[in-house]
C-alpha cells in the first residue's frame, strides 16, 4: 500500500521482490516528490536506496538485503533492525543509520556520506574506501568488527568503539588494515600488534583527531543514545597506514 499525494508515504513491503520495490521506492522519491518514505515488513529485499539522488528520509523496518544504500548520493536511511552484506558499497554522499548489526564488506568502496552501526559489523568493513575529491567517507561502529577491517583502505574514516565486549574483552579482528594506503583508523579498546596488517601502525592522537572523536561519539549517542563522557574516557589508539605503496615491492622490478 503507498498514501500517494502527501509529504510522507508508506510501503508495505511484504512479499514483495526487490525490483518492484525499488521501482516504487524511486517513484516515490523521483517522481512523487516526498520527504519521507516508511517501508516495513523488510525481508531480505535487495539494493533499497541505490542510485537516489536527493535528499529524502527513509525509514526501514525489518532486515534490509545486500548493497543497501550502493551508489547512494544524498538520502538519509534509518534501519531498525540489522543490515546484510554491503551496505554503503560505492556510496556517494548521504547517511545510513543502523539499529543493530551490519554485515560483510560494508562500505566497499565508499567514498562520501556517513554509516552509523549501533552494534557488530562483520568481515572487511571498509574495504577500498577512499576519499574522493572534497568528500570523505566515515563509518561508525558501535561494537566490534572481524577480520581485515580497513582491507585496502585508501581514505576517509573507521572508528570502532567496542561498546559491545565485555569488561576486559579485547577486539578479536586479525589483518586489521591489511593493504591500507590511505585514511585512519580509530580504535577503542585493546588491540594487540599481531592483530594488525602488515604496514599499518599506531600514531599519538592530535588535537584534531580529539576533535574529530568527540564529534563521532556525540553523533553515536545522539543516534543511539549512551553516555558520551563515558565512552571518551577509555583511550582511542590511531592506525594510520606507514606506507603509500605497502606492496610496491612486490610489482616493481
Amino acid at each position: 500500500m503507498m498514501d500517494v499525494g502527501t509529504a510522507t508515504c508508506h510501503i508495505d513491503a511484504m512479499d514483495m521482490h526487490y525490483r518492484e520495490l525499488n521501482t516504487r521506492l524511486r517513484e516515490a522519491v523521483n517522481e512523487q516528490g516526498m520527504a519521507q518514505i516508511e517501508i516495513t515488513n523488510v525481508y531480505g529485499q535487495r539494493y533499497l536506496g541505490t542510485d537516489l539522488h536527493r535528499p529524502v528520509e527513509i525509514h526501514i523496518r525489518g532486515t534490509p538485503g545486500n548493497d543497501l544504500a550502493a551508489f547512494m548520493d544524498g538520502p538519509r536511511i534509518v534501519v531498525h533492525g540489522n543490515a546484510q552484506d554491503g551496505c554503503g558499497n560505492t556510496m556517494n554522499d548521504g547517511e545510513v543509520i543502523i539499529h543493530g548489526r551490519a554485515g560483510d564488506v560494508t562500505g566497499h568502496s565508499m567514498r562520501g556520506g556517513k554509516v552509523w552501526v549501533r552494534d557488530d559489523v562483520g568481515y572487511r568493513v571498509g574495504i577500498h574506501m577512499k576519499a574522493y575529491q572534497d568528500k570523505r567517507p566515515i563509518i561508525i561502529i558501535g561494537g566490534t568488527a572481524q577480520h581485515f577491517l580497513g582491507e585496502y583502505m585508501a581514505g576517509g574514516v573507521l572508528m570502532v568503539l567496542g561498546l559491545t565486549l565485555h569488561p576486559g574483552e579485547q577486539h578479536q579482528a586479525s589483518f586489521i588494515g591489511t593493504g591500507m594506503h590511505g585514511g585512519a583508523m580509530y580504535i577503542r579498546g585493546e588491540v594487540d600488534d599481531y592483530q594488525l596488517g602488515k604496514g599499518v601502525g599506531r600514531v599519538p592522537l592530535d588535537e584534531e583527531d580529539e576533535i574529530l572523536i568527540a564529534e563521532l561519539v556525540a553523533g553515536y549517542v545522539s543516534h543511539f543514545g549512551g553516555d558520551g563522557t563515558e565512552i571518551l574516557a577509555q583511550p582511542f589508539m590511531k592506525l594510520v597506514p606507514l606506507s603509500l605503496r605497502p606492496y610496491g615491492r612486490l610489482y616493481a622490478y
